[in-house]
């Protein structure tokens, strides 16, 4: 099922509820230390399976919402397998 600007849907991540013509971005990716003091980014994933060669500091994986230019909500997990359950429970409702 494919998602159109307009189309209003409401999804649940983690108990909290979006509808998805508010969202502008939704995506997972790992939390990675940067190096300077406790700070961290975001990296995508397939950057960290290609690329990072173990050179970075994975502290966590994340699932980013981006409501519009200047909201985003985190919902941050230990584990990728955490988070790819995650991302399953979210395919299922996009997906209904």
């Amino acid at each position: 099922m494919k998602l159109y600007y307009n189309q209003c849907m409401i999804i649940t991540i983690q108990n909290k509820q979006f509808d998805t013509k508010d969202i502008t971005q939704l995506y997972p990716a790992a939390v990675i230390k940067t190096g300077y003091e406790d700070e961290t980014t975001q990296a995508s994933l397939e950057w960290l399976d290609t690329e990072s060669k173990g050179k970075v500091e994975v502290v966590g994986y994340g699932i980013f919402v981006h409501l519009g230019e200047e909201k985003m909500e985190s919902f941050i997990f230990d584990t990728r397998e955490e988070m790819d359950e995650e991302v399953g429970r979210i395919a299922t409702q996009v997906q209904k």
